[in-house]
């Protein structure tokens, strides 16, 4: 099965909170007012959040994406 990674740009978020609407399994609503990617990893080198998910959550995770205003979701497929 290929796994896929989102990545999440919290700084640019402005917390219309799309992705929550149709993915609220990846995204919540954060104290700041912002969305946060749940159970995601910070990564210092492009101080972006991510989160590796399975081909099952693609669909899902690609509506979030497709909904935000701002693209601070992108999603990639990994390679194996």
């Amino acid at each position: 099965m290929a796994k896929y990674k989102i990545t999440f740009d919290k700084e640019i978020c402005v917390g219309t909170f799309a992705c929550n609407s149709v993915a609220e399994k990846f995204f919540l609503v954060g104290k700041d007012g912002k969305s946060e990617l749940n159970n995601a990893k910070f990564n210092q080198d492009t101080k972006k959040f991510e989160l590796v998910i399975d081909e099952y959550d693609l669909d899902i995770s690609k509506e979030a994406e497709s909904f935000c205003p701002v693209f601070a979701i992108k999603i990639e497929k990994l390679e194996k």
